[in-house]
């Protein structure tokens, strides 16, 4: 399952229903490279989630109003709600326990 690219004006909508990944990452960000591919692999695994990213150089609102100040961050939203943020490159298997307890 592809990684859906989403916007500020389609945030509220794409994180509405359901258990929802956000990645907030940006071009230039090397580490934000490096888990793009991770992300995609857990997409595919992890079929019943929604994943899904967003560009915080061309969609700058919905990272400021969630305080985010640095990338790659991960956030992970259950019905329209934030319930818990990742921020940093961490390893896939470690992403996968943490998004697992949200099942």
């Amino acid at each position: 399952m592809a990684v859906k690219e989403i916007t500020d004006a389609t945030f509220t909508e794409e994180t509405s229903k359901g258990l929802v990944i956000i990645d907030f990452w940006a071009e230039w960000c090397g580490p934000c490279r490096i888990l793009s591919p991770i992300i995609e692999e857990l997409s595919n695994e992890m079929k019943n989630i929604q994943f899904k990213k967003i560009n915080v150089d061309e969609n700058p609102e919905v990272a400021n109003s969630l305080g985010i100040t640095a990338i790659p961050t991960l956030v992970i939203y259950k019905d329209g709600h934030p319930i818990d943020k990742i921020i940093g490159l961490l390893p896939k298997d470690h992403l996968k326990k943490i998004i697992q307890k949200y099942i």
